[in-house]
């Protein structure tokens, strides 16, 4: 029986708390953010400017939380961040965190 190998809960934490902000510079990606956006419901909310494979992604973030205006899809942790950006698997993207963190 082969045991398969598993991240550390410790990591995965780490990488579900980190701030949207801190997760795209983690991931290399060049974005910047909106001065000009006034939150709505939550004054923390920022609005930032993603630069991804040629094209660009408008996320509204609020520490680890994020949502992507134009495919209309959010979600928590930089995992989830990289998988919906970069179009990784799971694995994969906690491995090119896993590097960067």
């Amino acid at each position: 029986m082969t045991r398969r190998k598993s991240f550390s809960p410790e990591l995965l934490e780490q990488l579900r708390a980190m701030p949207v902000a801190a997760a795209l510079d983690a991931l290399g990606l060049y974005w910047k953010k909106d001065p000009d956006f006034a939150p709505v419901k939550d004054k923390n909310t920022v609005r930032l400017n993603v630069a991804v494979g040629g094209g660009a992604v408008e996320l509204l973030a609020t520490g680890c939380k994020w949502y992507d205006t134009r495919a209309e899809k959010g979600g928590g942790g930089a995992v989830d961040l990289a998988m919906h950006l970069l179009r990784l698997d799971f694995v994969t993207a906690v491995k090119r965190m896993q590097t960067n963190v």
